[in-house]
């Protein structure tokens, strides 16, 4: 979970509100009732509630902070090292009134008492964040996905690679990740043709 949760918390605190809770979405429906659950199903609904203040949805907002904070409220305050301690009084604010709440400062998610951005996300957790954001900005979601399987290889043969340095750069470069992906989608095109290539000859 780590590496969703953390990358989910990346993307949340770059103020992508609605993509973040792609990160943790997946990891969520495959649980059973328990703890984890709650959590993940509650920090979900929080990024709605913070995604819904921006349109000023009140209605929606109180509802859904209302329902995060249900899930939230038996977790200890430092569940899975991640601050609910400061997320749930902001929940209870929100539900007491939505339209009183400070929505130009809403509060940051740490880890391990650290504020995470993309600089801080290793590789397992940059390649949950590529996939998010390549879901959310419209880009090919396969050709991001091929690119992480490459890059992977590229660290189990040699450590580094193109396809990791491209992987990192899509993340975290946002002003550059036009350019960026089309790279990336030259360069899984090219392995792609090898992969042909190698079937052709021994398939």
């Amino acid at each position: 979970m780590d590496a969703h949760l953390r990358a989910g918390i990346a993307v949340y605190n770059a103020g992508r509100y609605h993509a973040a809770h792609d990160a943790w979405e997946d990891r969520w429906l495959a649980l059973d009732a328990g703890d984890d659950e709650r959590f993940l199903h509650g920090l979900i609904q929080f990024t709605a509630v913070v995604h819904h203040a921006q349109s000023e949805n009140w209605s929606g907002t109180q509802g859904l902070a209302e329902s995060a904070g249900g899930y939230l409220e038996d977790l200890p305050p430092d569940y899975r090292d991640v601050n609910l301690d400061a997320v749930r009084p902001f929940l209870e604010r929100v539900a007491a009134d939505p339209e009183a709440v400070d929505w130009a400062h809403p509060p940051k998610l740490t880890h391990h008492g650290d504020t995470l951005d993309y600089e801080s996300l290793d590789f397992d957790a940059t390649a949950v964040a590529a996939g998010v954001l390549a879901e959310a900005d419209g880009y090919d979601e396969g050709i991001v996905a091929d690119a992480v399987a490459y890059a992977r290889d590229e660290l189990a043969e040699r450590g580094d690679g193109r396809f990791v340095g491209l992987l990192f750069a899509f993340v975290r470069e946002r002003e550059r990740r036009p350019v960026v992906y089309h790279r990336l989608r030259d360069h899984v095109r090219r392995e792609r043709q090898k992969d042909d290539d190698v079937k052709g000859l021994f398939g």
